[in-house]
């Protein structure tokens, strides 16, 4: 079957997720960063203090998905898409209209476990089960909802911020969450696998088993590969929450930067594709070892990069890694531990990411608080991930290479 046929045939069920992975923007690293200079002026907060504010609620809302992912095998994708959406809609609103320091984290936790944990799982989850041979090409179109809201909303934002009050961005965020309710429902009212759930539709994993989060977790494979799973979110979400500060320090207007960030999501969404295909043709345990190594590559372009150039050089390497890992693991995590259970497995490992994304922002933040700024960073972040590639490598050759 070919892409176009593929699309032609399932644009109900790849519209919707694709709808869902826009829908997780309003709770993302690079769209609430945008906001950061607005929100330390309003807070007074520092560069180290916002970072930590940020990492508190983040790492609170990844805790909680270890629990709320696995709501993911038990309810169907339109009831909780629902639920998600009124409540980030509630947060969106608590974001603009919220005045005290110490609600703040009850804020952010609220808009990330919403958007980068609950809706991109459900999303990601929905495509691995509903789609098995062509679960590639499913999780990249997908994500592209994501890619556009990436790619567009920070320069929109950006420009938007200079004639109205920040406040108002988070009232229409509010209001186009609801917006995607009504959408959702109509676009999920059959699901493209109704008996989903049931046991004939599932595929097992490794060693032909149905794995639970139990197995998966009394078993090696699962922590020698944790690193790998948190290192995207921790840096990429790094990058875009201090990229003001980057700017700043490289001699650029925010403006300038964030006018580069189609262009990292335009390569994005090519390697995502690229990587889908790949992935159909000779699986993602083949290909996982390897898809943090653009982003070593990256940071030590970044690092050195004076111009905006480099700087766009370096976000092309980064966005190879986002795309080729967006598609790669949610294939993979299948693949291994089959898709019966693959909420419950699924939420471990997006508990690990939303930490990491957590983790990122208050290291960083802290360093510079310090006198380092974050590209001086860099070089021991990249020495760091190709640390984490060979233990991912190690990890298939000694695990997963029958």
């Amino acid at each position: 079957m070919s892409i176009l046929e593929f699309i032609r045939t399932n644009s109900r069920w790849l519209f919707a997720g694709g709808v869902m992975t826009f829908a997780t923007c309003f709770g993302q690293t690079f769209f609430i960063s945008i906001f950061a200079k607005q929100i330390m002026e309003t807070y007074t907060l520092t560069d180290g203090e916002w970072g930590t504010l940020y990492a508190i609620g983040t790492t609170a809302s990844g805790l909680l998905m270890i629990w709320a992912g696995g709501l993911a095998d038990h309810f169907r994708a339109r009831a909780l898409v629902t639920v998600l959406l009124v409540l980030m809609s509630l947060f969106c609103l608590a974001m603009a209209f919220n005045s005290n320091v110490w609600l703040l984290p009850f804020v952010i936790f609220g808009l990330r476990l919403c958007g980068q944990g609950m809706m991109f799982h459900i999303a990601m989850v929905s495509m691995a089960r509903w789609y098995t041979k062509t679960r590639g090409k499913a999780v990249a179109i997908a994500s592209l909802g994501f890619s556009i809201g990436e790619a567009f909303l920070p320069l929109v934002v950006v420009v938007l911020i200079a004639f109205i009050p920040w406040q108002t961005i988070w009232v229409a965020a509010a209001f186009l969450s609801l917006l995607f309710i009504g959408l959702l429902r109509t676009l999920l009212k059959a699901e493209r696998t109704p008996q989903s759930i049931s046991e004939n539709t599932q595929a097992v994993g490794m060693y032909g088993k149905h794995w639970t989060r139990m197995d998966a977790l009394v078993h090696p494979l699962f922590w020698y590969l944790t690193p790998m799973v948190m290192a995207p979110s921790l840096f990429i979400t790094a990058v875009f929450f201090q990229q003001a500060h980057i700017a700043e320090v490289k001699g650029w207007t925010h403006t300038e930067f964030v006018s580069l960030f189609p262009i990292y999501t335009a390569t994005a969404v090519i390697a995502s594709l690229i990587f889908g295909w790949a992935v159909d043709k000779w699986g993602s345990i083949k290909l996982i070892p390897f898809v943090l190594m653009p982003l070593a590559i990256g940071f030590v372009v970044f690092a050195f990069s004076k111009s905006l150039f480099g700087a766009l050089s370096a976000l092309a390497f980064m966005a190879i890694m986002h795309g080729a890992y967006s598609t790669v693991s949610v294939a993979f995590w299948s693949e291994v531990y089959g898709t019966k259970h693959v909420g419950a497995i699924k939420a471990l490992t997006a508990a690990f990411m939303v930490i990491g994304s957590a983790i990122g922002p208050a290291l960083t933040g802290q360093l510079i608080d310090f006198g380092y700024s974050f590209p001086d960073q860099m070089i021991g972040y990249a020495i760091y991930i190709m640390a984490i590639s060979g233990l991912t490598y190690y990890a298939v050759q000694r695990f997963l290479r029958r």
